[in-house]
């Protein structure tokens, strides 16, 4: 049996102690196995980040364990490359220097041309050759975020991981960066996790999906394997039973969830008996005076 690329071992995460305490993730057992396209998707503040987090090793388990490849993940590495939902640049580089910052890292023995003609390809993937020697405080907040993944993608990650990245791009820019994700992941099938509120999005791209039910101590809830063949077309999806199937199911469970979860009001407080002071009478004026 092979080793899972990344696996979760009773993994709970809180933060502060005592009364203060308060708990992220609770039990949650993973295991994503090589070559997997996993998508996570939840509710705002279910701890999705905090989840991912975990996998780059930004954070390390309050209790369990993380491992990456049967080894307990001790901090981050180039091996698990992160998109993040902001942009990450450094103001004072250009688009270019922001993709090179990360591929001379990542490839120090080639030659400098070859680098070049790398961070290129990658920058006109994403469209933007023709912002290449901008700074990030010329461009829109959808480019800044097609330089960041440019730069998670050149460096060609053994895990790749991605925040919700294209949450802030217009849907045009959204459906190509995804075809470009998807393609360049089938080329070498590398494992990918995906963080994302939009079921359509995580069904597009993904193998499997697992919902991250509301915390406090939110723990997984249950797979849902994307039994489609590759490559997708969005359109095609439109009409294929399957793919209406699962998105039904997975759409139910959330509403439902989000039902189960939502406080009610509690009626049962009793309401304290005040007569208003209506204008035209002496109190009221006399109040007025007050003041």
């Amino acid at each position: 049996m092979s080793i899972p690329v990344i696996e979760f071992r009773n993994v709970s995460q809180w933060y502060g102690e005592g009364e203060s305490r308060t708990e992220v993730l609770s039990d949650i057992n993973l295991s994503i196995a090589e070559g997997e396209f996993l998508a996570i998707v939840g509710f705002t503040g279910s701890g999705k980040t905090t989840l991912v987090n975990l996998m780059t090793g930004l954070l390390r388990p309050s209790s369990g364990q993380v491992l990456y490849r049967g080894q307990p993940i001790k901090g981050p590495a180039p091996e698990r490359g992160i998109i993040f939902q902001n942009y990450s640049l450094l103001p004072w580089y250009t688009v270019y220097q922001n993709v090179a910052l990360a591929v001379d890292q990542v490839y120090p023995d080639w030659s400098k041309d070859r680098r070049e003609g790398h961070i290129r390809t990658f920058v006109e993937m994403v469209g933007l050759s023709h912002a290449i020697d901008k700074f990030p405080s010329e461009l829109s907040g959808g480019m800044r975020q097609r330089v960041s993944i440019a730069r998670v993608l050149a460096t060609d990650p053994d895990l790749l991981l991605m925040d919700e990245p294209l949450g802030a791009l217009d849907a045009l820019t959204r459906g190509n960066l995804q075809d470009e994700i998807l393609r360049i992941w089938s080329a070498n099938r590398r494992t990918a996790v995906l963080i994302t509120n939009d079921v359509d999005e995580g069904i597009f791209m993904a193998d499997r999906i697992l919902p991250l039910d509301p915390g406090p101590a939110a723990g997984l809830g249950p797979e849902f394997r994307i039994d489609l063949a590759r490559p997708r077309d969005k359109t095609d999806l439109n009409h294929d039973p399957n793919f209406k199937r699962v998105r039904t199911e997975i759409l139910n469970y959330l509403v439902a969830l989000g039902e189960s979860n939502r406080p009610r009001a509690d009626n049962s407080l009793p309401l304290p008996d005040v007569q208003p002071i209506m204008p035209g009478t002496r109190s009221f004026v006399a109040a007025w005076h007050r003041d």
